[in-house]
């Protein structure tokens, strides 16, 4: 096979006209001549932090989306099907993908459950750890997420690095906030990558402590703006990725979008490409082409610099996406599921008049964040109320693996007016998350999905709208299309309902993430992030 047209070295910082020749799915010759073609030919895009289940697709489905925008591989995570399902998540995923030609790079979850103050499905100790990456199939050690214990040198924590260091895996990082000596001792652990800075103070910190920052814009946690600069300052230690991405932002774009929104910003293309294209693979040592001879034929063709429309994709020398059409077959997932809960009664949802419901998380558009305010609330024949006048309205975070009492808070500025939303969708144990403007509201979206063994839902008075997501109350066995469809009908329900986040059900999602500051809710209370201690 011979593909023609203006080649990208990225290596070498040039565009020439030319021809690549291919054999057995190897590129075997890059030859510089004169071609009629004029689009553009450069590696394929590789998204450095995801989690692929924040798709509400199985990897065989997600693969479909991507490759339709140029990507040919991921680094993913698999924690959150891990903290349902256990070890039987993660060989869910691997096994998954490995029906498709993508290239995913799962890594072993380092953190499951994320922390002891709340429920999971599962336990993944050090030796649980150990065995995953002792495997060919698994690449690094994922996210971790536990900063205090590393910064205190727990024995399970420091135990999963020393695993990832004998057998020469990457150990991804996640502290957010974290600077100075706090920061130099995580990096010192070995730690050598983090996308969870929000600003840039924080990510030159961690540049100078020697780790590689992952520049994230996801679906709710967007932090291009603030770190763009990054790209050509620092552009061999740097790497786009999206972390977690609807599928209804997936079917407009993946890292293509990030790609162009760089370029119209001025930034260097070459130095854009090192860090959608070069700088993941070189990191990860992942077995991606990047338009060398000898590489692997892994490749996209776009019609020019500018608009970067993707024309076609290719993995390992044969054509998965060209002439607008996904060129591998779409795969039948099979369910798999850990969901053990009866219906709630309104009564379950009342929130007594105590102290500790003063204090109110703030949730913050396009961040994981939250701030804390401490406010009174209506008082009612002995019960707090919602305050629609300030935006303050209820949240309830549900066990979904037995029966238990669900947990209570009040949060600001989600500017719901009427009904309710939930999810099965709750990082990082995922059990059912709700708001609502009463008890009643949310008591008939959290039974909703009950009903479902997961989903996200809309519902008020007289609707009840829901995307099932019955593959670990995670992802969807829809097609991608169709799961796009049905989670933009309840974004807009939301939205229509009041609600002024650009991505509610993610932004509701992460307000269960208790490793996240300030102020977050576990099914076992409220939690304040900083002290790392309910309240």
């Amino acid at each position: 096979m011979i593909v023609r047209g203006n080649i990208l070295d990225l290596h070498g910082r040039r565009i020439f006209k030319g021809e690549i020749r291919i054999e057995m799915g190897k590129i075997i010759a890059i030859l510089e001549k004169d071609v009629e073609e004029n689009h553009y030919i450069l590696p394929g895009f590789v998204d450095s932090h995801i989690h692929v289940e924040s798709s509400m697709m199985t990897p065989a489905s997600f693969a479909r989306q991507a490759v339709r925008f140029g990507t040919v591989a991921t680094v993913s995570d698999p924690h959150e099907i891990a903290n349902v399902l256990g070890m039987a998540g993660v060989e869910y995923m691997l096994h998954d993908a490995a029906q498709v030609p993508f290239k995913f790079h799962f890594g072993a979850p380092s953190c499951v459950p994320a922390t002891s103050f709340e429920t999971a499905g599962a336990v993944l100790d050090s030796s649980d750890v150990r065995a995953l990456l002792e495997r060919d199939d698994i690449w690094y050690l994922s996210e971790m997420m536990n900063y205090p214990g590393v910064l205190n040198s727990d024995s399970e924590v420091m135990a999963k690095i020393a695993a990832a260091h004998a057998l020469g895996k990457p150990v991804d990082g996640h502290a957010p906030g974290l600077r100075g000596d706090d920061a130099r001792i995580y990096a010192n652990a070995g730690i050598s990558t983090d996308h969870e800075c929000f600003t840039l103070e924080e990510a030159l910190d961690k540049l100078n402590f020697g780790m590689k920052i992952l520049i994230r814009e996801g679906s709710a946690a967007r932090n291009y703006e603030a770190l763009k600069s990054l790209i050509n300052s620092h552009p061999d230690q740097v790497m786009l990725c999206s972390d977690d991405k609807h599928p209804d932002d997936l079917a407009i774009g993946h890292l293509d979008l990030l790609v162009k929104r760089a370029l119209k910003d001025g930034l260097d293309l070459m130095n854009i490409l090192r860090a959608a294209c070069v700088n993941p693979v070189e990191h990860y040592k992942l077995p991606v082409g990047l338009l060398r001879e000898g590489d692997a034929a892994d490749l996209m063709v776009v019609d020019d610099l500018t608009s970067f429309k993707v024309l076609s994709t290719m993995i390992n020398g044969e054509w998965v996406y060209a002439n607008g059409e996904v060129k591998f077959p779409a795969i039948k997932s099979r369910i798999i599921n850990a969901f053990n809960r009866n219906h709630c009664v309104v009564e379950d949802f009342k929130t007594l008049v105590e102290e500790r419901y003063r204090n109110i998380i703030v949730a913050l558009d396009k961040q994981i964040v939250t701030e804390r305010k401490y406010a009174a609330l209506p008082e009612f024949q002995d019960e707090f109320l919602v305050d629609l006048e300030n935006d303050i309205i209820k949240m309830a975070v549900v066990n979904r693996y037995h029966n238990a009492p669900p947990a209570m808070a009040f949060i600001q500025y989600f500017g719901l007016k009427k009904g309710a939303l939930a999810s099965s969708v709750a990082h990082d144990s995922h059990n059912i998350i709700a708001v609502g403007v009463n008890d009643e509201m949310i008591c008939k979206a959290v039974n909703t999905l009950i009903d479902t063994k997961g989903g996200v839902c809309y519902v008020d008075e007289d609707t009840v709208a829901v995307l099932s997501l019955p593959i670990a109350g995670l992802m969807s066995d829809l097609p991608p299309d169709e799961i796009g469809i049905a989670y933009a009908k309840i974004d807009k329900l939301a939205k229509q309902a009041g609600c002024t986040l650009s991505a509610p059900y993610m932004t509701m999602s992460f307000m269960a993430l208790l490793v996240i500051p300030k102020l977050k809710l576990s099914d076992l209370g409220l939690f304040d992030a900083e002290r790392f201690a309910f309240l």
